[in-house]
């Protein structure tokens, strides 16, 4: 998808919306709507995907209680840069000859933030840096108490900047891969 940058977030352009992907959406209320008026809503909709991230923070996290149950400690941060990307999108509609006042929010779409069930590209869970005191991984992504255990995904990252991070994921390993070689493991 060719997008825009911003420094809080990206902009895409989606493919096309159908009519039956608006059928029981809200806030508009759809489920009674004919199929032939949603048809036509389509046909006029341009669909963007707005993209920002939650910034680290040490209190969202997942634990386990006493008996072992999951725990999800969270609260999303980072509304301001969100509230900025919208109003952005808002500003250029105008310049693409597109109406800024009939935005329609829609599930995981515009002014909607995803579930948590819909979250992907976790980063941030395992922090490095040279003090295990702050940290769980080394600069070579190894865990400070165990000899044997490298850490190659997106935990290590402090933030992804709103975007898939896999050739940044492929990358790191890559770099973790030769510090192995080269420490003789």
């Amino acid at each position: 998808m060719e997008g825009f940058k911003f420094p809080m977030g990206n902009i895409q352009m989606l493919g096309k919306s159908l009519g039956p992907m608006f059928k029981g959406e809200k806030p508009l209320e759809t489920k009674l709507v004919p199929n032939m008026a949603l048809d036509d809503i389509a046909r006029h909709a341009v669909d963007f995907w707005l993209t920002t991230e939650d910034l680290p923070d040490p209190n969202n996290r997942v634990t386990l209680d006493a008996k072992g149950q999951i725990i999800l400690s969270y609260t999303p941060n980072n509304q301001i840069p969100k509230q900025k990307l919208y109003e952005q999108l808002k500003s250029m509609l105008k310049h693409m000859g597109m109406h800024p006042d009939y935005l329609i929010p829609r599930f995981a779409y515009l002014k909607s933030d995803i579930p948590i069930a819909g979250v992907a590209h976790q980063a941030g869970t395992c922090r490095f840096g040279k003090d295990p005191q702050t940290s769980v991984l080394d600069t070579n992504c190894k865990a400070h108490d165990l000899d044997n255990l490298y850490v190659v995904d997106a935990s290590f990252f402090p933030s992804i900047g709103a975007v898939n991070p896999s050739l940044t994921v492929i990358a790191n390993a890559l770099r973790v891969g030769d510090h192995l070689l080269q420490a003789g493991h």
